[in-house]
């Protein structure tokens, strides 16, 4: 083995980009792949990313889980192919290509041209692809970029087209005209899941409008509320609930009559005695006049109306604009959905704007399925027929809207609500809900099968399966597919002009045989113009395909079988290895690619896509706000990983929160402290080990060669069979864990290993492993920590796979069967040779030596001045045997104490103290509370030992448990000795006790460590090795005492 510096002088960002060298030379991945070909395979779906943009924490974060998983699974023997995949379609490029041509209607695109357009898109949407490599690869994690799919290649998409021909044949399929989210800013609707995708707390108008009931004998008129002003103009109905009471009441100030459900009558607004404004009701000192909600100053009662009398009723409409339709519009109806939750109990309805707004319209007539007129366009401006607001963006025309009923003198009240609000997840913009015909996919037919599907699956947290992905399955809708738009894999859907005559294509062969046109791209601009004659004969024409493409969501839902252009190809990969193994990603995609696999995976084979899921949160800035590159509220990935190093970065994010989907504050410091706290010490046990392996060839002994492990286990030292046994205990529990993908458990098991191989194997054993217990000795220990260094790093690969290079390519000098990178080792197997006595043993002495320290500090007595005595109080005689046996040199050199005392009668070193468990008792005693409370404080010695042994007692017929009372030890110091010459510490279960008085010898012992702890200081100064000889020079103040001689001859020598 080679030389190693100072851990203050080593660079893990140089030293990983080194590594990066290796590994390119080796060609390490492929050759990973190599070895591992023909063993089982391991199938792992990556999500694609848009490459429009660069690579941020949340898709490091993403990567790395993924990273450890398929590593870890590759060193198991698990063939794991892993190629990066591309989103290529949709709208986050195409929104790219109309901010970048100034496009902002749909109309600009056909005058430019769809092929011009859409080879635009072709064009960017590998923009950042190479800086996307050069992120994904500096953070080490191993993905084939060179075998990458994308879902604008000609395979994926005809695999996407078969996909939909499947569905076709399954009757999945239909077209509707269905009031959907629609993106007013990328000109599209979209899906109900990618409606909820973001959803933003904003305020918005809440207004009031009256609408006069004809001919009512009190010229009375219904009131509705509304927060979407703008689909005023399309109101064609109002809907109450028949079941509702509803009021009719006259406003006391000027004789107008409304109508409004009786347990809403207090939103209506009350007039302020001095201005005579009208106000929101009071809620305190008005309140004796207000009855059943009702302001009586304002308001007078008239009449109650139950809801079903109020159906059929027709009224005056707000705007003229649809008087065409006035025979069957303008009237009430009557529909469940409206409750009195909110608003008046009456609700407007604009069929092309709402949901159940147009159900119910069409159930009652008030329109037809193919009549209905959308007074909006693709752009979210109104058309010619609303005259009086054509041409503006309904949102921007909500208070001209307001303004216009305030003049026709319809306007009850108005305000505004702050409420959640859904804002299209890629162009920022808030959604409406607008009318549009669509291809669907039957998801609610398939319901029942997507609940039991998700029955099968695995994820971490489980919370997230159980609660937030089934609840939306639960409430799962049809799934819009299509897209009027232009870049994406088109519809394969060709119809004849009666639209009697359907074909879908479900591969490009059928696509050739039936057009007898050869097919090279399956681009709208290289397919729209291809038609196929009518099978009922050439009389009816031609078929032509459907202008629209498909949801990018269903082409990333399609993933698992396009990327390998199944069925077409790898038909025997994918049928004997589906579902696949495991896919990783945000908690975003409960509603995004999560969903589309499900849906898809179960519509296709009635199973889920994958077996296993790990689903991490979100990574925020460090305020606790969402990161922003406007604001700059948090350091870019690069910059902390030329700092740090991309392991420290990849360690801090999968140690936290963030891997149970929970959400990370991003702290610079915290990625510092993983070097600091994990792999600084670390490092430090690897590099005592070379420094000593070297000193053996300094020193003209036998070169090091590590003993073989089996040998090894023939040790003698304790402490040589407790780092054997818990190193096979990290092994099984890396298994097991890594098996259940809870990768939050394995770190911190993995960090607390190798804090106790530094903390405890290392520093309680540099005597041995510097050769001062003989050259045998010290080649068993050497060759101990030796080969614990190489599990580690062969445990740790996956999650730290350059540190763990940098350390295995210098110990693997030391053996002649090594691998040529760590990567290529296979994960140790589990060998059943563990010691659970041994390892408790050692927890034991942990915390004996930690209490001990504590007395220490509280009295000031460095560790480097020597005690006399100390005594470990405990009945049980194992936990006794362990401190004081084969670890008990272990304990008396690390506290500097001459002996170690066993006592296994509590009582003699200490009295014990019952208190009642207040918490728990107060709830069931009562009034006898306090009576049974001194009861409890009374307790002799010897009824506290007696109620421990049986664990309980009874006092005032109330009998009380282990649970009920809290027993407390307390030190019994010795008569006439202080607490600075003896002390305690206990932590419920064991007393340490330590004898702080010194006498002569122990003076001398202290100023002996404290010469050999400046001289050690003074090398490390001087920047010596510890195989460098030196001579020591020493001098008394004392010149006629030779003390100082006495005490280095017989302490040191």
């Amino acid at each position: 083995m080679e030389d190693v510096c100072e851990g203050k002088d080593f660079s893990f960002p140089l030293e990983e980009q080194r590594v990066l060298e290796l590994w390119s030379k080796l060609d390490a991945f492929h050759e990973q792949l190599r070895r591992t070909e023909g063993g089982e395979e391991f199938i792992f779906y990556d999500g694609p990313p848009f490459a429009t943009g660069l690579p941020h924490y949340g898709h490091i974060l993403a990567g790395t889980i993924k990273d450890v998983v398929t590593r870890h699974q590759s060193m198991r023997g698990r063939h794991v192919m892993r190629r990066f995949g591309w989103d290529c379609h949709g709208l986050p490029v195409e929104f790219e290509i109309d901010k970048l041509l100034g496009i902002t209607n749909r109309q600009q695109v056909l005058d430019l041209g769809i092929a011009k357009y859409n080879e635009t898109c072709r064009g960017i949407v590998t923009k950042y692809v190479a800086e996307w490599e050069a992120v994904v690869t500096r953070t080490g994690r191993w993905i084939d970029f060179k075998a990458d799919y994308k879902t604008m290649d000609i395979n994926f998409m005809e695999t996407v087209w078969w996909v939909f021909g499947q569905l076709w044949d399954k009757d999945l399929v239909y077209k509707g005209f269905k009031v959907m989210p629609y993106s007013t800013g990328c000109k599209t609707a979209l899906s109900n899941f990618e409606a909820g995708l973001d959803y933003r707390t904003v305020p918005d108008p809440a207004v009031m409008a009256s609408f006069p009931v004809v001919g009512d004998a009190d010229n009375a008129a219904l009131v509705a509320w509304t927060t979407t002003p703008w689909t005023l103009p399309s109101n064609l109905a109002l809907c109450v609930n028949a079941n509702l009471v509803y009021a009719k009441v006259k406003d006391k100030s000027n004789g107008t009559v409304y109508i409004i459900a009786e347990s809403r009558l207090g939103q209506l607004p009350v007039k302020a005695k001095a201005s005579g404004k009208k106000q929101a009701p009071s809620k305190g000192s008005n309140a004796e006049a207000v009855q059943g909600g009702l302001d009586t100053e304002s308001y007078e009662l008239l009449a109650k109306i139950p809801g079903s009398s109020l159906v059929g009723l027709k009224y005056t409409p707000l705007f003229d604009f649809f008087l065409e339709l006035q025979d069957t519009a303008f009237r009430v109806i009557a529909d469940n959905y409206v409750t009195d939750d909110s608003g008046t109990g009456v609700v407007h309805c604009a069929p092309a704007f709402g949901e159940d707004d147009h159900r119910v319209c069409l159930s009652a007539g008030i329109i037809e399925a193919s009549g209905l007129v959308v007074a909006v366009d693709d752009d979210g401006h109104f058309i010619e027929k609303i005259s009086q607001f054509k041409g503006r963006h309904v949102k921007e025309a909500d208070k001209d809207i307001i303004n216009a009923v305030k003049d026709k003198g319809r306007l009850v009240s108005k305000g505004s609500i702050e409420h959640s609000y859904p804002y299209c997840w890629r162009s920022g913009t808030p959604l409406i809900y607008r009318a549009v015909p669509s291809w669907f996919i039957k998801v609610e037919k398939i319901r029942d099968q997507l609940l039991e599907c998700n029955k099968e699956t695995y994820w971490v947290p489980d919370y997230v399966k159980e609660k937030r992905f089934h609840n939306w399955l639960e409430g799962a809708r049809d799934w819009a597919v299509s897209r009027s738009r232009f870049w994406g894999t088109p519809l394969p859907v060709w119809i004849s002009q009666d639209g009697e005559e359907i074909v879908v294509m479900d591969s490009i062969e059928k696509l050739e045989r039936l057009s007898g046109v050869k097919v090279n791209d399956l681009h709208r601009h290289h397919v729209d113009d291809i038609t196929i004659p009518s099978s009922r004969g050439p009389e009816f024409g031609v078929l032509k395909r459907v202008e629209d493409v498909f949801d990018c969501w269903f082409e990333s839902g399609s993933m698992p079988y396009a990327y390998i252009h199944y069925p077409f190809e790898n038909r025997e990969l994918f049928e004997k290895n589906f579902p696949g193994n495991f896919v990783a990603e945000g908690l975003d995609q409960t509603r995004g690619w999560f969903y589309t696999l499900m849906v898809l995976s179960t519509a296709l084979f009635g199973k889920p896509a994958f077996k296993n899921l790990i689903c991490n949160g979100l990574v925020l800035a460090e305020d606790g706000k969402k990161m922003s590159k406007s604001k700059q509220n948090y350091p870019s990935p690069m910059e902390v990983i030329d700092e740090y190093g991309a392991d420290a970065l990849r360690l801090y994010l999968v140690n936290s929160p963030v891997v149970r989907a929970e959400s990370l504050r991003f702290k610079r410091i915290g990625v510092f402290g993983v070097v600091k706290d994990v792999f600084l010490p670390w490092y430090n046990a690897y590099r005592f080990l070379v420094q000593n392996a070297k000193r053996l060839e300094v020193e003209g002994l036998t070169a090091f060669s590590p003993i073989d492990q089996a040998s090894l286990r023939k040790s003698s030292n304790v402490l040589d069979h407790w780092i054997h046994s818990a190193t096979e205990s990290l092994v099984s529990f890396v298994h097991q864990e890594m098996d259940a993908y809870r990768l939050y458990t394995v770190v911190p098991y993995l960090v607390k290993y190798i804090d106790n191989l530094t903390n405890i194997y290392v520093r309680f054993n540099r005597k041995r492993l510097k050769g001062r217990t003989g050259e045998e000795d010290c080649k068993i220990s050497l060759s101990t920590l030796y080969h614990a260094l190489v599990t580690t790093c062969v445990a740790m690969a996956p999650f730290t796979p350059f540190f763990t290079e940098v350390l295995y390519q210098n110990l693997r000098k030391a053996s002649s069967k090594s691998e040529q990178s760590i990567h290529f080792c296979s994960f140790p197997s589990t060998t059943g040779e563990r010691d659970e006595r041994v390892e408790r043993s050692v927890t034991r002495m942990m915390t004996i030596i930690d209490l001990a320290r504590n007395i220490r500090e509280r009295h000031s007595k460095a560790l480097k001045t020597p005690l006399k005595e100390m005594v470990v109080v405990h009945p049980d005689s194992e936990f006794l045997e362990d401190i004081t046996g084969k670890l008990k040199e272990y304990v008396m050199e690390e506290m500097n104490v001459k002996t170690v005392t066993p006592c296994n009668d509590p009582m003699k070193y200490a009295s014990l103290r019952a208190e009642p468990n207040f918490s728990v008792l107060g709830k069931r005693l009562g009034k006898d509370m306090g009576k049974v409370s001194n009861e409890v404080k009374k307790m002799t010695q010897e009824q506290i030992l007696s109620f421990e042994q049986s664990g309980k007692i009874s006092f005032l017929g109330h009998c009380l448990t282990l649970d009920d009372i809290k027993v407390v030890r307390q030190f019994k110091r010795p008569v006439d000795v202080s607490e600075k010459e003896i002390d305690a510490a206990g932590d419920g279960d064991v007393l340490v006790i330590l004898d702080l008085r010194a006498d002569q010898s122990l003076i001398e012992a202290g100023v002996a460590r404290e010469v050999v702890n400046r001289i050690q200081k003074l090398r490390k100064t001087a920047q010596l090795e510890p195989t460098d000889l030196i001579d020591v020079y020493y001098e008394s103040v004392d010149k006629n005492s030779n003390t100082l001689e006495q005490i280095l001859q017989s302490q040191v020598c």
